[in-house]
């Protein structure tokens, strides 16, 4: 149980605080709450794109349907192949879809000056298991096999999310790596939701997970991700993984109140102790997508230092 948490968060994010429904996730409204959503993210093709050229394309999924990915490139490229940065939406693995990143696809695309291409992951328990990273897996190949024609520079991709997108991304490193096929050159883990024990110790962070993304939404999330196999695969629980080598320079950032910070820290240092380089921004007084009040002084910080990270990535 937490503490109470509401006297620590950050001033000038208490007002969005306010504005932001508790999740209350169950099988039985999972259908309706994703419908609520969606109706609130605006069609990609109304959405401002000044400087960026928006384009959906359709790619061969892993041994299934079609996989849409949406691409963002800057207006004006230059002619030599750009960087590409393969972003994975959040959600707790069950929520949410591409377009809800598309506006900060845009900016990345624009002040990086990089092709951003954004998966349509199928959600949990609908696929459950390794079959969203597989996904991402099959949209990372194609970025690199299509290299030439997409105009990037196929050993400059990186990877990326937020929450179960930052998730993903890590166990899509592990993957990635495993198969040796291709290696991003950098993942960008935002307050990645990597380990399927968190919430369920009996011994929690007293002052985390109050917010937003709640313990009770946090079994929810794992559960239907691991369906009724309990997997001890890294690419589904990247906490769960034994052997952290080799994996590409790493990013990360999450707030203090997020459910999240004591998992993520210790990832991080387990990165670190792998030999793996490792940027950690942790931020005081932030939730769980604190991001959304975007006026604010930290989540205009966490937005350009991740930004000018992966800028970093790329001119390595």
């Amino acid at each position: 149980m937490t503490a109470g948490s509401r006297h620590l968060v950050d001033p000038e994010l208490l007002p969005a605080l306010d504005l932001m429904p508790d999740l209350d996730l169950d099988a039985a409204r999972l259908a309706e709450l994703r419908a609520g959503m969606d109706a609130l993210i605006p069609k990609l093709e109304t959405l401002p794109c000044d400087g960026v050229d928006v384009e959906v394309v359709s790619i061969s999924g892993p041994g299934g349907p079609p996989l849409e990915l949406q691409l963002f490139r800057p207006e004006g490229a230059a002619s030599a192949p750009l960087p590409a940065f393969l972003h994975i939406h959040g959600g707790g693995y069950v929520l949410g879809n591409a377009t809800q990143s598309a506006l900060g696809n845009m900016r990345t695309a624009r002040e990086v000056g990089c092709l951003v291409a954004s998966v349509e992951y199928s959600l949990a328990p609908e696929t459950s298991g390794t079959g969203a990273v597989e996904q991402c897996h099959a949209a990372l190949l194609w970025l690199a096999g299509n290299a030439t024609d997409l105009g990037i520079d196929a050993k400059r991709i990186a990877i990326g999310g937020e929450s179960a997108g930052g998730g993903l991304a890590a166990a899509l490193a592990l993957l990635a790596r495993d198969c040796g096929e291709v290696m991003p050159c950098f993942q960008m883990l935002i307050y990645p939701m990597l380990d399927a024990s968190t919430g369920r110790s009996g011994d929690e962070h007293p002052f985390t997970g109050e917010f937003v993304w709640t313990r009770a939404a946090n079994r929810f999330g794992w559960d239907s991700l691991l369906a009724e196999n309990a997997s001890d695969s890294p690419y589904v629980v990247p906490a769960r993984a034994t052997d952290l080598s080799g994996l590409p320079p790493t990013y990360m950032s999450v707030g203090a109140l997020d459910l999240f910070v004591e998992e993520d820290l210790e990832y991080a240092r387990r990165l670190m102790r792998a030999g793996v380089p490792v940027e950690f921004h942790l931020f005081p007084g932030a939730f769980h997508g604190f991001e959304l009040a975007a006026e604010a002084d930290v989540s205009k910080r966490a937005e350009a230092e991740r930004r000018t990270a992966l800028a970093r990535a790329f001119a390595r």
